[in-house]
């Protein structure tokens, strides 16, 4: 394979992140790294010191690379985060959207019912991932985008444990049809207002999964 180019090797890496290949606390280390994306060491060195300052990985004293476990208070303030930028977009999305892109809307939200009443979980999840994508394309926010993409790894593990509560998606269902309704009505207000609420209770189902001795440190 032949070298490939530095932002590759960025995404690369960000990506084996966010799907869960690259385990939180997981050594990274270059040569195996080299080896298996077909990059220099030099590009690989590159991009392991981008994602440091994405917050994505960190580097230990004599250790080398890893990457980096966040907290739950830390993945608190970023769904806190996402609760006012997608707060936002959800008002866009409303002053923006099409006849068609409404339908589409419908039919993830349509998708996601019929998941929810079979129990499959994992598609449901994929179609909530989906439904929050589009409504960020509908937007036309290209900067709020950047910002929940930057955001997105530190709360993959997180959003995996929650997709996979028991009763999660019969309570996060309403929201999100609630929102798709909102958004087809062209209300920015009420969109905006339906989003917020929506992660308003993401944030209160994660403090529901902190331990009763919780001390703060990542799961």
């Amino acid at each position: 394979m032949g070298d490939v180019r530095p932002m590759k090797v960025v995404d690369r890496i960000r990506e084996a992140i966010f799907a869960g290949d690259l385990a939180p606390n997981q050594r990274l280390i270059e040569a195996d790294l080299c080896a298996q994306l077909g990059a220099s060491r030099s590009h690989v060195r590159n991009a392991l010191a981008d994602l440091v300052s994405e917050g994505l990985v960190e580097r230990i004293p004599n250790r080398g690379a890893r990457v980096r476990a966040i907290t739950l208070a830390e993945a608190i303030e970023f769904t806190e985060i996402r609760m006012v930028v997608e707060g936002l977009c959800a008002a866009k999305a409303a002053a923006r959207v099409t006849d068609g892109q409404a339908a589409q809307l419908r039919s993830i939200g349509q998708r996601m019912r019929q998941y929810e009443a079979s129990g499959d979980l994992i598609e449901y999840s994929n179609c909530n991932k989906e439904l929050h994508a589009f409504i960020r394309t509908i937007s036309g926010q290209s900067a709020a985008g950047d910002i929940i993409e930057r955001i997105r790894g530190n709360l993959t593990r997180y959003q995996v444990r929650l997709a996979l509560q028991s009763g999660r998606a019969a309570v996060s269902l309403p929201q999100h049809l609630e929102i798709i309704e909102a958004i087809c009505a062209r209300d920015e207000g009420r969109a905006e207002k339906a989003m917020r609420s929506h992660l308003r209770s993401v944030i209160e189902a994660l403090e529901n999964t902190r331990p009763a001795t919780s001390n703060g440190d990542p799961w």
